[in-house]
């Protein structure tokens, strides 16, 4: 890991996990229904200060994935394979968790697959992913915003569960006693 990387245009850069990350989202999105694509980034129940501060969380993630697209990956160290891990881990977590939404009903909060261990698991996972080519590319400056990225996308979790216990009521409460946010934090 390295306190200030050479930022350079390459081939063998963090991008290429970035790309992993964003055609599997895409692909995934691209053949699950509109409704559940909808209802994926429906933020109509968002206050202005919730919705400000995902865009101060987005700002922090793009310098994050600008950091990484212009670091080598450390193909000779260990950290390159400490975050290939974090990368295979996060993008098979993330499929798994895009089925498991687009398989449950619309009208039903999404509490069923690997939504039983974790309310987000989406966000958990392409942060892992993130996460992993920021190690991969052995960035601290980057490591450092995606870690601002991620506090201010607490923010973004905790306004999705508001809108979710308005929609859905009582039974989504027993899933927010039941089931913590972050796979190990209640």
């Amino acid at each position: 890991m390295e306190l200030f990387p050479g930022l350079q245009i390459g081939w063998i850069n963090g991008w290429l996990a970035i790309v992993l990350l964003a055609l599997t989202e895409g692909l995934l999105f691209l053949v699950s229904p509109k409704e559940v694509v909808k209802r994926l980034f429906d933020r109509s129940g968002w206050s202005q200060r919730q919705k400000n501060l995902t865009i101060a969380g987005k700002l922090c993630t793009l310098v994050c994935l600008t950091l990484v697209t212009l670091t080598p990956l450390k193909l000779e160290s260990p950290v390159f394979w400490v975050g290939g891990a974090c990368i295979v881990l996060g993008l098979a977590g993330l499929v798994k968790a895009i089925i498991d939404f687009r398989d449950t009903p619309l009208g039903q909060p999404v509490t069923k697959g690997i939504y039983r261990i974790s309310r987000h698991p989406q966000i958990v996972m392409a942060s892992l992913v993130i996460l992993g080519a920021c190690i991969a590319a052995g960035s601290w400056p980057a490591v450092f915003f995606w870690t601002a990225a991620r506090l201010l996308e607490h923010f973004s979790l905790l306004a999705e569960e508001e809108t979710c216990l308005k929609r859905y009521g009582s039974s989504y409460q027993v899933y927010l006693q039941q089931v913590p946010r972050y796979f190990i934090v209640f």
